[in-house]
This record gives structure tokens, C-alpha cells and sequence, in this order.
């Protein structure tokens, strides 16, 4: 695990106190209204499923409790956020699993495991996609599904990335203290070449305008599989 500040520990706390019902919808959008729901991941009966960068886990826990997986694994390194997690969603357990490990550690032991990964503005956009969409790749099951919502272009209104760089965005440490975190923020063809190139097959993106709100965003969601 990591030793260095939760960057995640300030987030979501209003809702936590506000909002500790399991959700009774899943979205994929910035705004988190509209959009295509949990139908992109296809049908969860009987599926080992795994969120990465799960946060505070209201995806997985709509997810476990309306479509039936055999496991959801909720996987989040942020202290603050796992036990969030655990204080609204624990009673899920066993279908839903709160697990606290950084996502690429957790993904190199879990080898063959999934039959459906996804990251909603979670673990894909934090992460170097040269080391997760590996690592992904090999814990996901022959003819798994990966699935991915990101942004696709900055909060600001600049253009994403053409190249594979992270943005340095602004965070806080637990104390308050200002500092700032990476963010991958990519153009649509990047993403399908990071994709081929480690691997994954019928890779479809989806983009998703903006809606009203504070900071409207359009949102990218990516599809790809793993071959038999």
C-alpha cells in the first residue's frame, strides 16, 4: 500500500452523511444523469466483477444488489474512501467485496480472475494506462470485458491529450493542505492504440455530450475485450 497523503480523504463526505442509500441507478456520465446504464457491461448473473477506483462503491453496490453478479469487487487504496465504503455497503457482503488495495497492486495478483472490469472517472483516469491496461488485460478472463468512462476533454474546456502525458490537477491532503494529483485526460484514437497495443480486441467508444450543471463535461465510455 501506499504511504503517501489520501488525496481521496475530503471526497464525497457531504454525500456519505446525506445519501446512504444503495443506488437505484448507474451512469457513466460526468454528470451522472442520462446515458447508458450497467447494460454496457453485459449480463452480470454468475460474473466475478471488479471496480477500479471504486471510491466510496455506490456503482458496485447498485450493481450488487439489482444484477446479480457472483462477486463484486469493490477495489479503492484511499483509506478515507474504503471506509466509507464499508460504513454504507458493508451489510452487501459476501456478493459485494470492499477491498483496500491500490488497483495495480491488486490487479497483479488476481491474475485470470474477472469476467468484467470497469472504471467509472476511477482508477483509469489516476493511473498510468501503460502500466494498468497491462495489468488489466492479464487479470481479466478469456472473452472478459473491459469498460471505461474518462473524460474527454479537461474541466477547464481544453482538449485532451494527444499524447500518453498526465495533467497535474488540484487536490488536498487530509490536513488541507493544496497539492496536486496526476490525471490522464487522452484523445479518443490514444486510448484505441493503448488498447490494441496491450492486447484487447473489439474496442468501440462511445462519447457522451455534456450536460447542464457546474462544470459540464462529455464523457468517453470504451468497450474492448479480451479475446478466447
Amino acid at each position: 500500500m501506499t504511504t503517501t497523503p489520501d488525496l481521496w480523504h475530503h471526497y464525497g463526505r457531504a454525500r456519505h452523511t446525506s445519501d446512504r442509500a444503495v443506488p437505484g441507478h448507474f451512469a457513466w456520465t460526468w454528470s451522472q444523469q442520462g446515458g447508458p446504464g450497467p447494460e454496457v457491461l453485459g449480463d452480470l448473473t454468475g460474473r466475478t466483477v471488479g471496480d477500479l477506483g471504486a471510491g466510496a462503491a455506490r456503482h458496485a453496490a447498485h450493481l450488487a444488489a439489482h444484477h446479480s453478479p457472483a462477486r463484486i469487487d469493490a477495489i479503492d487504496a484511499s483509506p478515507a474512501q474504503h471506509q466509507m465504503a464499508n460504513d454504507l455497503y458493508s451489510h452487501l457482503a459476501p456478493r459485494l467485496r470492499i477491498v483496500h488495495a491500490d488497483v495495480l497492486e491488486h490487479l497483479h495478483t488476481a491474475p485470470g480472475t474477472y469476467e468484467v472490469l470497469y472504471s467509472v472517472f476511477g482508477a483509469v483516469d489516476f493511473t498510468d494506462p501503460r502500466q494498468l491496461l497491462p495489468a488489466a488485460f492479464a487479470a481479466l478472463r478469456p472473452g472478459g470485458r473491459l469498460v471505461f468512462s474518462t473524460l474527454a476533454h479537461y474541466l477547464t474546456g481544453e482538449p485532451a491529450q494527444p499524447y500518453v502525458q498526465p495533467a497535474h490537477i488540484p487536490a488536498r491532503t487530509p490536513d488541507g493542505e493544496k497539492t496536486t494529483m496526476r490525471r490522464w485526460v487522452l484523445e479518443e484514437p490514444v486510448w484505441g492504440k493503448l488498447l490494441d497495443q496491450n492486447g484487447f480486441t473489439r474496442v468501440t467508444t462511445d462519447h457522451l455530450p455534456g450536460e447542464d450543471g457546474p462544470r459540464p463535461a462529455a464523457t468517453l465510455l470504451v468497450t474492448a475485450h479480451r479475446a478466447w
